[in-house]
């Protein structure tokens, strides 16, 4: 089947779906006749386990061990529970931080930072691990990158449409062509929309960070 019908079956896109056979999760064949990408039964299965183990946040290098047999399914979920075990440990003495700067500070002028942020070194040697600032600021500042670009050529496109409109009305031309010359700044438009809309899913899915993270 085409990587059209198995984005419909699994409920993956088809972004994701190449991701993951370049690292090597996916195999499909190819069609001898065209050299396109065949997926079988066999391959909707796989990506369905492997939706499944990156919901519950199982890394991709896990997955890839446990396709080729390095480690038992057992072994990938007492792992993946500690993990998130650990992951817990963090949020409560993340949260247990906020509750003592509550306590003990009144005025966002007036925290001494350096003094919690060793506190925060002094617990990352004991094991915890804080929020990734790459992961977080970098996300943000590339969604936000995409949205600037996106609206700035959204505002040429609706500018040359309405250059385009004025023209009309100051020198006619017959309404046939006028349509064909509008429709090509119309559809990149929306051409445009859809592209930042699934860039922006994307992002949020973090699939990119995964990519150079593995």
């Amino acid at each position: 089947m085409k990587i059209n019908q198995v984005e419909e079956l699994v409920g993956i896109t088809k972004k994701n779906i190449r991701f993951y056979e370049e690292q090597g999760l996916l195999n499909p064949e190819r069609n001898p006749e065209n050299g396109y990408r065949d997926y079988s039964l066999t391959d909707v299965e796989s990506l369905l386990k492997i939706k499944l183990l990156r919901k519950i946040d199982v890394p991709i290098d896990e997955i890839r061990k446990l396709e080729n047999g390095s480690i038992t399914f057992n072994e990938c979920m007492e792992k993946q529970t500690k993990t998130l075990a650990n992951e817990r440990d963090n949020v409560e003495l993340m949260m247990g931080l906020c509750e003592k700067m509550s306590n003990e500070v009144s005025d966002y002028t007036k925290i001494d930072a350096s003094t919690y942020l060793d506190e925060l070194k002094q617990l990352e040697k004991g094991g915890a691990v804080f929020m990734d600032l790459e992961k977080s600021d970098v996300k943000r500042k590339t969604m936000t990158g995409a949205v600037l670009a996106a609206t700035c050529f959204i505002a040429f496109m609706l500018l040359v449409v309405i250059a385009m409109v004025i023209g009309m009305v100051s020198d006619p031309i017959p309404v046939p062509v006028f349509l064909l010359m509008i429709i090509i700044p119309v559809l990149m438009i929306i051409a445009t929309v859809t592209a930042l809309i699934q860039r922006i899913n994307e992002i949020k899915k973090g699939e990119a960070y995964e990519a150079r993270k593995y």
